[in-house]
């Protein structure tokens, strides 16, 4: 067979086409070949909404509306008093949740048994479904298989009406009465559980409350002790902390002032006394200086002064009479006396000025002892200051906390005491005159269009799901690939022999006019330029790729050319088990320089075939089949053969078949029939195009050409295959 009625050029790179968006031709042929399942559909559709109708009750229905707010009403100040339900923050999307919450609430099951314990329906034959049976034993085993609450909760339908908080709570039921009763016992026992569940989270709430408030009440004594004795401890119980450190601090500032100034005084009268040292040293005593000095100045200016007065009256007697006059004497005596007296006084005051600097010196010593033990009992006041600091942090934590756990427990003391709802019913139900259900007129049109719509959905997913390869035409239209030939199924190798050596065993069967066809369009593919390496590579696993290069292989030297055969899968090598050959050295040997190509080039039991088998299995095939030195050895070996024949791993799971499918003349796709998706050839395909590599077209693999579900064409083979058996047999 060949590839003439392919519109692809030979040279020209292919591409998957896309099948038209609208075609009525390829709808009919759809709806041709899946006929029978469109029927089938159709008719089960229409049977099934048929049958529905006629085994309808009629069903009434009966709505109560009830209007749900965000919250109840607000008797207490909601500064003063928090309630423990918190209705949020009144934001667009907590409304949304809230509303969402509700309904899912109304429709519990909680709900649902305060409904049925208030109309005794667990009682109630006629509700439960069991007023028909008169078999008592049955109606008693048929009661313990129903669960009422469930029964009641698949009565009620909720509908929420938009942009709005008004809710519909409607009952569907076979007794118009009886749905009426059920909607207002479902609003009823809605609002009911409200109420309970507040009043069970704000008892709840108290109860942990006091709890709490009993705790911490124990730590706010304990921590007030432990503050306590810390302070007596520290001698600080009289007065805070801080006014312990004010008054420390207060001190050592009057200190330090009473002694500045007490060492200034010191130092004036130490300059004071060394003045009085130096003038005494020099004789002059009696100068101006000294007198000044002294704390008795007045008193020795005053005796200064006599003196003076009595030298004076001494050089007058003198003046008038002898030096041995009595008058003279007496005065001279005076004189002497008064000098001997204003000596005295200065030596007086000179030791009282002494006295005042030893005074003060002991004064300075005083005051510094003072200021030290301030310092020392300031410092240990410091040191006390962390540990005060934790306890009375701890403390304050303690009694914050108790207050504000002591004023949520008087909250929730006067929440549990409020019963307001924030739902109120708006209309209550009212029995209905015209039954909801069965609709026939609106049953009929719905059956019909859930039958045209049943037909056409089974014809789509019948056709989506095999969305395997199965034909010449979908690999043409699907993937816009040449179709080169077939590979019928093979049984199973004869005589312990591979079943991929089938095209050489068997030379007159399907399996090798198969593969020698695929070797005549490979040869049209380029007439000038004869193809002298192909890659054969396929999508996935298993889908026959080996099978088929050993088949072309097998036919093209069957044609008389020298063909090799190399195993490239460096992941799962299967040419050597084929051909029983060793696999000590091959191709990874021959890139590696391990051996001679002499050495790796194995011949087989097939005339004008060689092959390479894979050799050991490196840790990186791709990197290998990525070197320069394996772009030599395909030179070489395209000149020393005239078809080099590349078997590699699939393209869906390693690279290595789009590094060789740029080192080669083009690639073969082997597909395996019923196997090979669609999805999975056109990935393996988009991985060689964006090599830009060659694509020579696809094979189909497996396929099983006695089976009726492949068309005429496929069938003679079959045909010419059994023939040639009934030849070999007469």
């Amino acid at each position: 067979m060949t590839s003439h009625d392919s519109p692809q050029a030979p040279d020209t790179q292919p591409f998957p086409v896309e099948a038209p968006a609208f075609d009525l031709r390829a709808i009919g042929r759809v709806i041709i070949r899946r006929r029978w399942p469109m029927l089938i559909a159709f008719g089960v559709a229409l049977l099934a909404v048929t049958l529905y109708t006629l085994r309808q009750q009629r069903i009434y229905s009966s709505t109560c509306t009830v209007l749900i707010d965000l919250a109840a009403p607000k008797v207490l100040d909601n500064n003063q008093v928090q309630d423990v339900v918190d209705q949020g923050p009144g934001s667009y999307w907590y409304t949304r949740e809230y509303y969402e919450t509700q309904y899912k609430v109304i429709a519990s099951r909680a709900v649902a048994t305060r409904v049925v314990e208030k109309l005794h329906l667990a009682d109630d034959l006629r509700f439960l479904g069991l007023d028909q049976i008169e078999n008592l034993p049955a109606r008693k085993e048929k009661r313990s298989e129903i669960d009422p609450v469930t029964a009641a909760q698949s009565l009620l339908h909720i509908e929420p009406v938009r942009e709005s908080r008004i809710v519909h709570l409607r009952v569907e039921h076979r007794d118009a009465n009886q749905a009426a009763t059920l909607a207002n016992a479902f609003a009823d026992a809605y609002m009911a559980e409200t109420l309970s569940v507040r009043q069970s989270t704000t008892n709840s709430a108290s109860e942990w409350l006091e709890n709490q408030l009993v705790d911490l009440e124990a730590k706010l004594d304990k921590a007030t002790k432990v503050l306590y004795a810390f302070k007596k401890e520290k001698d600080i119980v009289s007065t805070t902390f801080e006014d312990k450190q004010s008054m420390v601090s207060q001190r050592l500032v009057a200190l330090n002032d009473a002694l500045t100034k007490t060492r200034i005084q010191k130092a004036q009268l130490a300059a004071r006394s060394d003045t009085l040292s130096n003038l005494r040293d020099d004789k002059n005593l009696n100068a101006k200086d000294t007198v000044s000095q002294l704390s008795n100045q007045y008193v020795i200016q005053q005796m200064k002064l006599k003196l003076n007065d009595l030298s004076n009256e001494c050089s007058d007697i003198r003046a008038r009479y002898l030096d041995q006059h009595p008058k003279y004497t007496s005065c001279l005596e005076r004189l002497a006396a008064a000098r001997t007296n204003l000596d005295k006084e200065i030596e007086t005051g000179l030791a009282e000025l002494d006295r005042q600097y030893k005074e003060s010196a002991r004064t300075e010593q005083n005051l510094m002892a003072l200021y030290n033990e301030s310092r020392i009992e300031a410092f240990k006041v410091n040191q006390y200051e962390e540990e005060y600091i934790r306890l009375k942090r701890a403390l304050d934590n303690n009694q914050r906390l108790y207050d504000v756990v002591l004023k949520r427990l008087k909250d929730a003391g006067l929440s549990g005491l409020m019963r307001m709802s924030n739902v109120r019913v708006l209309d209550r139900a009212r029995p209905s005159d015209k039954p909801l259900k069965p609709n026939i007129r609106l049953n009929a049109l719905l059956g019909l269009i859930l039958g045209l719509l049943a037909s056409a959905m089974a014809a789509l997913v019948v056709e989506q799901v095999d969305s395997t390869i199965s034909s010449q035409e979908q690999i043409e239209e699907w993937l816009g690939l040449t179709f080169l030939g077939i590979v019928p199924r093979i049984v199973g190798g004869k005589n312990g022999e591979s079943a991929s050596l089938a095209a050489h065993l068997e030379p007159r069967s399907a399996v090798a006019e198969c593969c020698r066809s695929i070797r005549t369009n490979l040869l049209f593919m380029s007439p000038d330029k004869p193809l002298r390496s192909i890659l054969i590579t396929s999508s996935r696993p298993r889908d026959g790729k080996t099978t088929t290069a050993v088949s072309l292989a097998s036919a093209m030297a069957h044609g008389g050319n020298r063909v090799l055969l190399i195993d490239a899968d460096m992941r799962r090598p299967s040419i050597h088990r084929v051909f029983k050959l060793p696999n000590e050295v091959g191709l990874s040997s021959l890139i590696v320089g391990a051996c001679k190509l002499e050495e790796a080039v194995k011949s087989t039991d097939i005339p004008g075939l060689s092959t390479i088998v894979c050799g050991p299995i490196p840790p990186n095939p791709t990197e290998l089949l990525h070197t320069k030195t394996f772009d030599s050895l395909m030179r070489r070996l395209e000149e020393k053969y005239d078809r080099v024949i590349v078997d590699s791993p699939p393209l869906g799971i390693v690279a290595d078949p789009a590094v060789i499918s740029t080192q080669v003349d083009g690639t073969l796709i082997v597909m395996k029939a019923r196997q090979t998706s669609r999805d999975q050839a056109k990935r393996a395909l988009d991985v060689l195009l964006r090599v830009n590599a060659r694509i020579f077209g696809a094979v189909l693999n497996d396929l099983d050409i006695e089976s009726r579900d492949y068309g005429y064409y496929y069938q003679q083979y079959g045909y010419y295959y059994s023939s040639q058996k009934d030849e070999a047999l007469s």
